[in-house]
């Protein structure tokens, strides 16, 4: 499957970069924070409070967005319009059921949000290769330095937590399910 064209997708203004720069971090702030009050319900204290860290990253680059935006006023793009290639923002952490785990470890954690930021480092790579406007081009590349700054924070904290040992995900008092 070939990657959309920005130009054809709906990136053809500053305002609908930003647009799309806003909701990327804002999904993922929700994102973070939703899977913080999961891990929390599962006594998964470590994990939540590494997702409530990520989530206050992401409200900095929201912020930061923001900031940027002052002066443009930005559209407003319907959730299906966005010109993502998978139903959710790229910089979404993914919450496949291969990925999320109620036993998961700061390890998981870190590398669910690691995998988030280099989707999101790629989408802006894209738009600064293809965009024609080169408005387009110098902001895409600045968000993109911000996403990579990101990128390397992460890789230092995964390399402090070694991968869980086999076998991490077996409960041995798993829940009761009643049907």
């Amino acid at each position: 499957m070939s990657k959309p064209d920005p130009q054809e997708t709906g990136i053809h203004s500053v305002e609908h970069l930003l647009a799309h720069a806003l909701a990327m971090e804002v999904e993922a702030v929700e994102r973070y924070e939703s899977l913080a009050d999961q891990m929390e319900t599962h006594n998964n204290r470590e994990v939540a409070a590494l997702f409530r860290k990520l989530a206050e990253i992401e409200k900095l680059h929201v912020d930061n967005v923001n900031d940027i935006s002052e002066g443009h006023t930005l559209p407003h793009i319907a959730p299906w319009e966005y010109s993502w290639e998978a139903p959710e923002s790229p910089e979404a952490p993914s919450v496949s059921a291969e990925g999320l785990h109620y036993m998961m470890h700061p390890y998981h954690a870190i590398s669910m949000a690691l995998e988030a930021e280099r989707r999101g480092v790629d989408f802006y790579d894209r738009l600064v290769a293809q965009s024609e406007r080169e408005d387009i081009r110098k902001l895409a590349a600045e968000l993109c330095e911000t996403e990579r700054e990101h990128v390397t924070l992460l890789e230092a904290w995964l390399s402090r937590f070694q991968p869980p040992p086999k076998g991490w995900n077996e409960d041995p008092d798993p829940p009761l399910l009643q049907g």
